[in-house]
């Protein structure tokens, strides 16, 4: 019998339910699946196969001995944030030493693609759009090693010469989280008074439309997944999942949107990609400006494959079994997901599963903070007021979805 082994650190409802689907088409086929994860709660529904938890602290040879000790054929990566994937690449490293497959990018790749300004580099280069900025090492800020009294007016010069306002994100952190907005030149010399104890890029700030693309697949054979609406970018940070998110036809956009692809395949080959990149952009006047590219799956990455009737997940144990084909990917339904703040009411859960295709419901855990309920549900083409009259009943019989939510939908869908 052949064995897969899925590293994992966040709670695995957040690929829910398309991980379940492959564990299950895995052991129809007699290939036994393992998640070894570091985080959160998994249990026969979550993950239909073994599971081993594994100490937060791990280090990759701790983790590659475990995986190769239950006698792993192969081992796939589909950890986030960006910290657990540097560790899921160190540990790839080993695990192929002892001839154990395992798809994820190269650790070369992932540490350029992790820090947020060598990204931007490897985005120049590639002819893509990014946000004009400057990096802000934090050691000089702080005067430790080397003291360089004119550092923070450089960095002042930079960011006049950019123009305010402006956004400082930590080179390696994700999830939106350790933004800070710099409005203008007197922000700027507060923010150097008290720096962040991590370097950053300080880069303008640019208005649009948020959205994210995942990429999935090797050299030689990557498939692009449809591009995903994620909020609005503006002065000031938001939380990732504090929108509506979706994925619909949008034509003006999406044909914009096939020279950036290009070129992200592009860029994909030349590092060696190997598993899924989840990109996040801005789209505004015209063009996407392309702000990241993390070395995983994504956050809208359950949304991409309801939106295409896909199975990253599946696709990424492909690969692990050398029989991954990329195949025609394209957007064959809308898929809307939204952030319910607390549990949603069982009432209303079967309620909902009757009158919409309902995808997911599951809690949304971020650092051990329960911060509600993601729902994903999708609809074809065509049925944009009958699903908005749905959710109208829905709400006029028991609350939910909440009436902000229900705006937004009904927006979208059946604008008047």
């Amino acid at each position: 019998m052949q064995k897969i082994a899925f590293l994992r650190s966040v709670d695995i409802q957040r690929a829910d339910p398309y991980i379940q689907r492959t564990v299950r088409e895995l052991a129809g086929e007699g290939i036994e699946a393992r998640l070894f994860h570091t985080h959160g709660q998994a249990g026969e529904e979550d993950f239909p196969g073994g599971r081993q938890g594994v100490d937060p602290a791990v280090t990759p040879c701790e983790l590659a001995t475990l995986v190769t000790q239950w006698g792993a054929d192969a081992a796939v990566s589909i950890s986030l944030p960006c910290e657990n994937t540097l560790r899921d690449a160190a540990t790839r490293e080993l695990l192929e030493a002892d001839g154990v497959p395992t798809v994820i990018t190269p650790l070369a790749a992932t540490s350029l693609l992790i820090d947020k300004w060598e990204t931007k580099q490897l985005l120049l280069r590639a002819g893509l759009d990014v946000p004009r900025g400057i990096r802000a090492d934090s050691d000089l800020l702080a005067g430790r090693g080397l003291p360089v009294p004119a550092y923070a007016d450089a960095l002042r010069a930079g960011a006049a010469r950019i123009g305010y306002p402006l956004l400082s994100k930590p080179l390696w952190d994700s999830t939106s989280m350790g933004i800070r907005a710099l409005p203008d030149a007197a922000a700027l010399d507060a923010y150097l008074l008290d720096p962040p104890p991590v370097s950053a890029v300080i880069e303008e700030c640019v208005s649009g439309d948020l959205c994210s693309v995942d990429i999935v697949g090797e050299p030689g054979a990557y498939r692009v997944l449809p591009v995903c609406w994620t909020g609005t970018a503006g002065p000031e940070p938001v939380f990732t999942f504090a929108d509506l998110r979706w994925c619909g036809p949008r034509p003006e956009a999406d044909r914009g949107f096939e020279p950036v692809a290009a070129r992200l395949v592009a860029l994909c080959e030349e590092l060696g990609v190997r598993g899924s990149v989840n990109v996040d952009m801005i789209y505004g006047s015209g063009r996407y400006s392309v702000l990241e590219v993390n070395p995983r799956v994504g956050g809208a990455t359950t949304l991409s494959c309801a939106a295409s009737d896909t199975n990253t997940y599946s696709a990424l144990a492909d690969m692990a079994l050398g029989r991954y084909s990329p195949g025609d990917v394209r957007r064959t339904r809308w898929a809307i997901e939204f952030l319910s703040p607390g549990r949603v009411p069982d009432g209303a859960r079967a309620e909902l599963a009757e009158r919409v295709d309902l995808v997911t419901a599951h809690e949304l855990v971020i650092d051990g903070v329960s911060h509600g309920e993601i729902v994903v549900f999708t609809l074809t083409d065509g049925e944009e007021r009958q699903t908005v009259k749905a959710l109208e009943d829905l709400h006029a019989g028991t609350g939910f979805p909440r009436q902000e939510i229900l705006d937004k939908i009904r927006t979208l869908l059946a604008p008047p």
